[in-house]
């Protein structure tokens, strides 16, 4: 199992937060881009960032996708994910996502249905499911999200479960089984030992 390392809440230090997990075994930088319009919050501007060598694990919460998945393809990540609720032209930004040779995920919120983005599935390379609500860092796991977690594994197809909210080393094994990556924050940004914190969860 991959950990993707979220920094959404280290706005002000971001740099050295980057800087410091390329010498960990974490295997990605989790981006969580918001500018209001999908969510009341915003978060980073992406031209704000530099290359890292596919390191960047890009989740786009906005309703301006086309300004927003343009700016994020400059970055050459290995994913961007953007949210089924955002749009109604899924086929146009997996597409578009696609013709740059970037991996494609399809994320969708905590109160979003499966049978939703079903016909979907063919298509993408990530399915991100959010165990909290979509817009802030440090929430607790939503328990009844691991229905979703398992029943998504069993039909699962063609691409990686991730996993993204409340992630520590106790909601980790109610899930380890079930994904492929597991998107955490704070409980490894907060800590001084952040490799210790990414081992913890891999193992």
């Amino acid at each position: 199992m991959k950990v993707s390392v979220s920094i959404l809440k280290e706005k002000n230090n971001k740099e050295e937060v980057i800087n410091r997990l390329l010498n960990t075994s974490a295997d990605y930088i989790h981006l969580d881009i918001m500018d209001s319009t999908f969510t009341n919050s915003s978060s980073f501007d992406l031209n704000d960032f530099k290359l890292v060598n596919k390191k960047y694990d890009i989740h786009i919460m906005s309703t301006d996708l086309d300004n927003q998945i343009n700016k994020a393809i400059k970055l050459n990540p290995e994913y961007i994910s953007f949210h089924y609720e955002s749009t109604k032209e899924i086929d146009k930004y997996i597409d578009l996502i696609k013709k740059h040779n970037i991996k494609v995920g399809l994320a969708i919120s905590p109160k979003t249905k499966l049978y939703k983005i079903k016909k979907y599935l063919d298509k993408i390379d990530l399915l991100l499911i959010l165990s909290v609500v979509p817009g802030l860092g440090g929430q607790t796991y939503i328990e009844k999200v691991t229905k979703k977690i398992i029943k998504a594994n069993k039909i699962k197809k063609n691409y990686l479960i991730s996993v993204d909210g409340g992630i520590n080393n106790d909601t980790i094994n109610k899930i380890k089984e079930y994904v492929d990556i597991v998107v955490a924050g704070s409980y490894i940004t907060d800590s001084e030992d952040y490799e210790n914190k990414i081992m913890s969860l891999k193992k």
